[in-house]
């Protein structure tokens, strides 16, 4: 008997369960390896990878410690290439950052770490002109909003502009300094 022709699978149609063996340690080193190639991870991310891979415990503690011993999985480098991705595409605050790294998984020392060298007053250049201070980030952020369009004369546009940056985290008096800034007004009309 012909059966008819294969059609690719229609798409969010769900794969036919495979009975998948639990990967060993080399296994789950590719698996882990394939999952760092595309961008940098966080120790909890790769050890959530591996769990759904169907990883035991046992493996992902020792994959885990392997990569870190070769210096390819390390939580604080990848807090300053979150910082550093944020800061280049949509500028956010010290409290959002420090969120969004808590959602990856970033928890402790290394979260301790990362508030302590990203709240000094400059962080050291990097080879692009990223922002290097709050005030810095909470600016380019103002000029990404207006996309080259003028600063609002009206009160309530530059309450809804402030409202904005306040939930990109940056802090209010962060606000209020890059809002004077941008439309050139004394502090307190921005105040109102």
């Amino acid at each position: 008997m012909e059966s008819g022709p294969q059609h690719p699978p229609r798409p969010g149609a769900r794969r036919p369960a495979r009975s998948r063996e639990r990967p060993d340690a080399a296994a789950a080193f590719e698996i882990a390896a394939r999952f760092l190639a595309t961008r940098p991870r966080s120790g909890w991310e790769l050890q959530q990878r591996l769990r759904r891979a169907g990883a035991e415990d046992d493996v992902i503690a020792e994959t885990t410690d392997r990569l870190r011993a070769l210096g390819y999985l390390d939580d604080d480098a990848f807090a300053r290439w979150w910082t550093e991705q944020r800061d280049r595409h949509a500028p956010r605050g010290q409290r959002m950052l420090e969120a969004e790294l808590r959602q990856h998984g970033v928890q402790g020392e290394a979260l301790e770490r990362f508030r302590e060298g990203n709240t000094r007053h400059e962080r050291p250049p990097t080879e692009e002109m990223l922002p290097r201070t709050e005030a810095e980030r909470a600016r380019k952020a103002v000029d990404r909003h207006l996309r080259g369009r003028p600063m609002p004369d009206d009160p309530k546009a530059i309450a809804r502009l402030g409202a904005f940056l306040m939930r990109r985290g940056f802090d209010a008096a962060t606000v209020r300094g890059a809002l004077r800034e941008r439309a050139n007004l004394p502090l307190e009309e921005i105040d109102e």
